[in-house]
């Protein structure tokens, strides 16, 4: 049957990649502010509003933010035994070593594009935040309902970090490390 759940599913991923591999060639051609949502579309071949069903902006293409079952996963991945701070230090290294070397590769292309413009660094900080948020509150599920302000700051600092860390890696062109820079950026801390 076509209009099966499973169909659909793949058809809207199917999209959605196809909306995402467009944009990135036309911003990587272009130049990030260069290129409009409408070339997008026309790129992608799909409409308007199915462009936005997708993503909610051209900045959400290339400002990904995980879901909160990959957050759950990552903080259930932590050692639960160690204090904050340390977990919080194993958590890049357990969140880039699941990356195939496409997806690595992909990771720097989009990051070096979000480097290259200010204003895309600077929002940069707003999906840090949220992701921050996913963090804490999947922290607070596994505590049983309970996180300290305090540790909810610590949170963000080491996002901050993170996002240092993998703005050096995209600055370096990947020619560094990036479990390196944000092992360089959480050392700061």
């Amino acid at each position: 049957m076509s209009d099966s759940p499973d169909w659909r599913s793949r058809r809207w991923a199917a999209t959605h990649e196809r909306i995402y591999d467009t944009a990135l060639a036309l911003f990587q051609e272009h130049g990030y502010d260069a290129v409009k949502v409408g070339q997008i579309v026309r790129g992608a071949g799909v409409s308007v509003p199915t462009f936005y069903a997708h993503y909610p902006s051209k900045d959400h293409v290339i400002l990904q933010l995980p879901t909160v079952d990959e957050i759950d996963g990552l903080v259930g991945a932590l050692p639960s035994d160690l204090p904050l701070r340390e977990r919080l230090k194993h958590a890049p290294h357990i969140w880039v070593s699941a990356w195939s070397p496409e997806l690595r590769e992909a990771t720097l292309v989009r990051w070096r594009i979000i480097a290259e413009v200010p204003g895309l660094r600077t929002r940069a900080a707003e999906f840090e935040r949220t992701t921050a948020g996913l963090i804490t509150d999947a922290l607070r599920r596994q505590a049983g309902g309970t996180l300290s302000a305090a540790d909810g700051v610590v949170v963000q600092i080491f996002m901050t970090a993170f996002t240092a860390g993998v703005l050096a890696w995209a600055d370096s062109k990947g020619e560094r490390k990036l479990e390196e820079l944000i092992d360089e950026s959480f050392e700061a801390l």
